[in-house]
């Protein structure tokens, strides 16, 4: 299992109706909107790293409001 934290900068004032939608995706754990440099972040699991990039490709990026995303990858060391 694959998972990651994506920092999602959106459109004034589409922060939560973004980290809504990207709630409802299957594939999110969790999405929230929150303060600072980034108006959303989410947490996603997958079974490899190209289903991952699939996931944030096809999916998170689609969702209308996202200007910028930032994929940080969990690593177990």
């Amino acid at each position: 299992m694959v998972q990651a934290y994506i920092l999602i900068q959106t459109e004034v004032g589409r922060a939560a109706a973004v980290a809504k939608a990207i709630a409802a995706i299957p594939g999110v754990a969790l999405a929230e909107d929150v303060t600072g440099p980034y108006d959303c972040i989410a947490r996603v699991e997958a079974e490899t790293v190209d289903e991952l990039g699939k996931l944030v490709i096809a999916k998170i990026q689609e969702v209308e409001g996202i200007t910028r995303t930032l994929t940080c990858t969990v690593v177990h060391v």
